[in-house]
């Protein structure tokens, strides 16, 4: 999703987002703990949808909400959490059908397929298919940012699995730590192993 909001741009001015602290706090003042443990909740909702951004996600959701109170003065419908996740499914929708999503570059996948299937990218050549899964990578490599794309890349670069220095020097690059680097990865990983797996199956 890069940097670019899935809405049109609206700057949140700080009365705006002492507005949503108020309202997320419902007149119990939380010192901006119920801001906090909202936008966990929210990155921990578009994680488990896999999002590739979850964190980003999460914040386009509050400042949504942040707009949507400073035009309405007040959200009474629904409580603050379920108005919250209302609007979180609206942006994961969004998020789906964003061409950004699919955006195409091509990248050298040996080390990200190795990892992806191990012991059976041995099997997929022998039974003469190995070809097959370069394709559905190289396709499925495309559906994803260019900055995740670059990452999972990188990540295996230093062959099946990486190196642990390897990573650690991405991580520093980063500014992330070894720890958030792995999850990242992993949910990259992920995404592509569903689709990897779910192109070799198409006939």
């Amino acid at each position: 999703m890069s940097n670019r909001l899935l809405t049109k741009i609206w700057i949140q001015t700080p009365g705006a987002f002492q507005h949503l602290l108020t309202w997320l706090d419902e007149g119990v003042n939380s010192d901006g703990e119920r801001y906090l443990e909202m936008r966990r909740r929210l990155a921990s909702y578009f994680g488990r949808k896999r999002c590739l951004s979850p964190d980003e996600l999460a914040d386009e959701t509050l400042n949504r909400v942040a707009r949507k109170l400073e035009e309405q003065g007040t959200i009474t419908d629904a409580t603050p959490p379920r108005y919250c996740y209302i609007v979180a499914k609206f942006v994961f929708l969004e998020y789906l059908r964003s061409a950004e999503h699919r955006q195409a570059s091509l990248g050298e996948g040996r080390g990200v397929l190795d990892a992806l299937a191990g012991p059976a990218a041995a099997r997929a050549d022998e039974a003469g298919v190995d070809e097959k899964r370069f394709d559905c990578l190289d396709r499925c490599l495309r559906q994803l940012s260019a900055h995740d794309r670059a990452l999972i890349l990188e990540y295996y670069s230093g062959g099946e699995g990486g190196t642990i220095e390897h990573r650690h020097q991405l991580a520093a690059r980063l500014g992330l730590t070894a720890n958030a680097l792995a999850i990242r990865a992993c949910r990259i990983r992920g995404t592509l192993e569903a689709c990897v797996n779910a192109c070799t199956a198409a006939p």
